[in-house]
């Protein structure tokens, strides 16, 4: 998506579609929900070459492997991927840990000019900010596990602001 204006002054927009944990099944909603995205962001255990070329077929795809990912094409991902996306610099993981306590990043992302973490794994949908950065999971968009309702995430960046979406599927 190109620029847009507001009152003249030129603004920048970028829909980017974020999947996780979708284990070998490509919901249909989630091709309605992310039509129309520049691209997607997949945070592992996808499972599946089917569940692949599924979202290939949406937008062009940057993903990570998951622990599932153990055999085929999704295997052979790497673990991290940092991706700048509409003017923000974004890293894609499948697990990262939060404390419970506290506001601060993990030592171990700050200071490395991060827009977004985005990740999945927990299979719990969380948007959060610690230290300027932006935590988003999606929670799991495959079929219902773990007493979770399946999700997506959609990250919009408007104006080099982050807008940040839980769609439940």
């Amino acid at each position: 998506m190109g620029p847009m204006t507001a009152g003249g002054v030129k603004m920048s927009f970028m829909r980017i579609g974020v999947v996780a944990d979708t284990h070998g099944y490509l919901n249909p909603r989630v091709v309605g929900v992310l039509r129309g995205v520049s691209h997607i962001l997949v945070a592992g255990d996808i499972c599946s070459a089917e569940v692949m070329k599924g979202l290939e077929g949406i937008a062009p795809v940057t993903a990570v492997r998951g622990n599932n990912d153990r055999v085929g094409p999704t295997s052979r991902l790497a673990e991290e991927v940092e991706v700048a996306l509409g003017g923000k610099r974004v890293l894609v993981r499948h697990e990262v840990s939060l404390s419970k306590k506290g506001e601060e990043a993990p030592a171990e992302f700050r200071g490395r000019g991060l827009d977004v973490v985005v990740f999945g794994h927990s299979h719990y949908a969380l948007v959060q900010y610690r230290d300027g950065i932006l935590f988003f999971n999606p929670g799991a968009a495959g079929k219902r596990r773990f007493n979770t309702v399946p999700s997506v995430g959609v990250l919009e960046v408007v104006g080099g602001e982050v807008r940040a979406e839980v769609v439940v599927l």
